[in-house]
């Protein structure tokens, strides 16, 4: 890492993502991934939810060993855990798990059981928000799988925008592409894919607070289903 892109300001951080955003807008996922990487060095990761390794293979192609962080909330599905451990094994990735400062228990003796049905987004800070926001206090950049496609609150998703939460620069390299075209890439890479995604679940979260989609609905609607909630903080 160079002492230019160690000393980076916030301002001058706002000022790639900007030009960037614009400079990318058309680029491929693997493109931009390639200035992430050129821009940031060892200053960048990717965060995964193990619905996928799609965003992690890609970025693999690009840095051989790159850090690919995943949030292990205590509510995952076993089969999300396996998809982490799969990745670990046969991908040129640094798997790094974050935990929150909690575990399930220590949070129910604390806020009472089942927080996930009566204060959901609390939940989600103190499993989710909070543990993210510690894991990525070592990097300038970060990238994640949103798409475009995958509800209206993500329509909007740029390629390269600012996080002005974490105050970081977050990357979607695939924020253009389509089902279709993750499920050719999957196909033709032989990526890891979480085994729910086979049975039913289009987006796989914790599992109290994820359903089977059911046909017609987007891709995002088994999540906290009945609930006017549709995000965990992790993305605004």
């Amino acid at each position: 890492m160079t002492t230019a892109q160690e000393q980076r300001t916030t301002g001058e951080l706002k000022a790639l993502t900007e030009q960037a955003g614009r400079d990318l807008e058309d680029a491929s996922a693997l493109e931009i991934l390639q200035w992430a990487v050129d821009t940031f060095g060892s200053k960048f990761c990717v965060t995964s939810s193990m619905e996928d390794a799609v965003v992690a293979h890609l970025a693999s192609r690009v840095l051989k060993g790159v850090d690919v962080v995943f949030l292990d909330t205590g509510y995952h599905f076993p089969e999300t855990i396996g998809t982490r451990d799969a990745v670990a094994a046969v991908m040129d990735a640094n798997v790094i798990t974050l935990t929150p400062r909690q575990t399930v228990a220590e949070q129910d003796a604390e806020y009472g059981p089942k927080l996930y049905d009566r204060d959901p987004d609390l939940c989600c800070a103190l499993r989710k928000v909070k543990p993210l926001e510690e894991g990525l206090k070592g990097y300038q950049a970060w990238a994640t799988g949103l798409r475009r496609d995958e509800s209206p609150t993500r329509a909007n998703t740029p390629v390269v925008g600012w996080d002005e939460k974490r105050q970081k620069v977050k990357i979607s390299p695939i924020a253009r592409w389509t089902q279709d075209d993750v499920d050719a890439y999957v196909a033709e890479h032989g990526v890891l894919t979480n085994p729910l995604l086979m049975d039913g679940y289009a987006s796989v979260g914790c599992a109290p607070c994820t359903r089977r989609v059911l046909e017609g609905e987007d891709a995002r609607a088994g999540r906290w289903a009945g609930r006017a909630k549709t995000e965990c903080g992790l993305h605004g």
